[in-house]
């Protein structure tokens, strides 16, 4: 078949065109039961194709017609043996991926700044996780991603281990040395595991990093929604054969995925693969060239720094992807959330995520110059307004959370018993639940680990300055679970 072919989205519009009487859900039916603002907002089009699993559509679950062939064209677009769909975003793919090799109480080697669907699937799956340290952008106040020395120190000491997983890019754009670390890991017979998030674009365009199946990694979840122009929660995992097995795969994704999987975010896929295939290397060339004179514009900002390729040369930065906007604000004696908030409000713009001392901005396949303009105009605005404020704010010290000792396994503390104490009481304690900076996602104690007073000032600045601090089910983190104990009676 040829990639300019999309198989599952004309088969929909193909059968929506018919339009058959259904006696089945949804029940709004093509619309019409609906409420009435909504189906003018949305279009009938797109409710004509909201549609289930029925025989002439293929069934995610156990894909035989139009889904199948949509898939196997996308494992040809992305050099993989398969591809699956998932509607449960990439969240879901790298839950699959961990849970496909991982059970109770085996072993996988994982940086510490994974995304908190990594460490789900290990609760759920009972998995011990050795952590890797990821190197520190101590300048930035950012983790990168892990080098081939530390994932040979952790194989040598854990040859058992039943998976190496791998960041590549962080949400930053930073790639380690993919390909090495993948051959090193299949040297000791162990599968490595991609989250690729970050990266849909990275495989179609010869300037960006090696993608996952290009360095030859045995399995990659990657969000085509982020930045490949398919809908929110549309995601695919890639599989190659050897190490892991594609009918396992199937059946944990199976396992994981709705049974009223969503037409329209499959579709979305199916096209979103055809653009990326047939016209993503001059698209994202475009996008390239784009971000790289916004990137020089604000470097000519004061007191702005937008990291580029200079960021290159330690171990853990092989690679970067130009099209990730990192903008340092510290210098501007702001933190990143305040920068955030005030771009919200003073020029309606909307940035990807903000920390304590940058903004990330991401431009991609749908930003024109226009866009460029209006964000280095507002940050100019921005960088004169600081300048003339009566009262000088120093530059921000960067400060970075610990990495604590991990007392028990996450699914052990998970489902133990617990109490719920004062969080200024916490410290020394093993913690039940998990505390988050959302975005990125990272988190900042899982369960199990020994809660450290470093890490609780970091959560304190975070909560300070406003930024989403998530995870303990007290919202307002006054109080949290910990792991309870008994004392000896007198």
């Amino acid at each position: 078949m040829s990639q300019n072919k999309t198989p599952l989205f004309s088969g929909l519009v193909k059968h929506a065109k018919k339009d058959p009487i259904q006696f089945h859900i949804p029940g709004h039916k093509k619309g019409a039961g609906i409420d009435p603002e909504f189906r003018t907002f949305i279009g009938d089009n797109a409710l004509s194709i909201d549609l289930i699993n029925i025989a002439p559509l293929d069934d995610l679950h156990q894909p035989k017609g139009i889904i199948k062939q949509a898939q196997d064209l996308a494992a040809e677009a992305f050099g993989a043996d398969h591809t699956f769909f998932s509607v449960q975003g990439t969240s879901g793919a790298i839950m699959t991926m961990v849970m496909a090799v991982c059970g109770p109480d085996d072993k996988i080697i994982v940086p510490r700044n994974v995304h908190k669907s990594v460490m789900s699937a290990i609760v759920f799956s009972g998995a011990i996780p050795v952590f890797i340290h990821p190197e520190i952008d101590e300048k930035l106040g950012i983790s990168h991603g892990i080098t081939t020395d530390s994932v040979e120190r952790a194989l040598k000491q854990h040859p058992d281990a039943k998976g190496v997983l791998v960041i590549n890019p962080t949400y930053f754009g930073i790639s380690a040395d993919l390909k090495k670390i993948v051959e090193l890991s299949h040297s000791y017979n162990v599968p490595v595991l991609v989250d690729e998030a970050h990266g849909v674009h990275i495989h179609f365009h010869e300037d960006l990093p090696l993608s996952a199946m290009q360095a030859g990694a045995d399995m990659a979840a990657t969000s085509v929604h982020k930045l490949g122009g398919s809908m929110t929660q549309s995601s695919v995992l890639n599989v190659k054969e050897g190490l892991v097995s594609a009918k396992r795969v199937q059946s944990i994704i199976s396992m994981l995925t709705t049974t009223s999987t969503s037409y329209l975010l499959l579709a979305s896929l199916d096209v979103a693969r055809r653009r990326l295939a047939t016209e993503g290397r001059e698209l994202i060339d475009k996008t390239i060239n784009l971000a790289q004179s916004i990137r020089k514009r604000i470097n000519n900002i004061d007191h702005l720094y937008c990291v580029g390729k200079e960021i290159l040369g330690s171990k853990a930065t092989y690679g970067y992807d130009p099209t990730k906007l990192i903008i340092s604000v510290k210098d501007l004696g702001l933190t990143g959330f305040e920068v955030e908030k005030w771009l919200r409000e003073k020029h309606n713009i909307e940035v990807e995520l903000s920390d304590l001392y940058n903004i990330l901005c991401i431009v991609s396949l749908g930003d024109t110059e226009n866009e460029g303009n209006l964000l280095v105009k507002a940050l100019e605005d921005l960088a004169d307004e600081c300048e003339h404020r009566a009262e000088k704010v120093e530059p921000l010290q960067v400060m970075l959370p610990d990495i604590p000792i991990l007392a028990l396994t996450p699914r052990d503390a998970f489902y133990s018993e617990t109490e719920t104490i004062p969080f200024e009481e916490s410290e020394g304690r093993i913690i039940a639940e998990f505390i988050m900076v959302y975005p990125p996602g990272i988190p900042i104690f899982i369960p199990g680990e020994i809660i450290t007073k470093e890490n609780l000032h970091y959560i304190r600045k975070n909560l300070e300055v406003g930024l989403p601090v998530q995870g303990p089910e007290d919202d307002e983190i006054k109080t949290i679970h910990v792991i309870k104990e008994y004392k000896a009676i007198k």
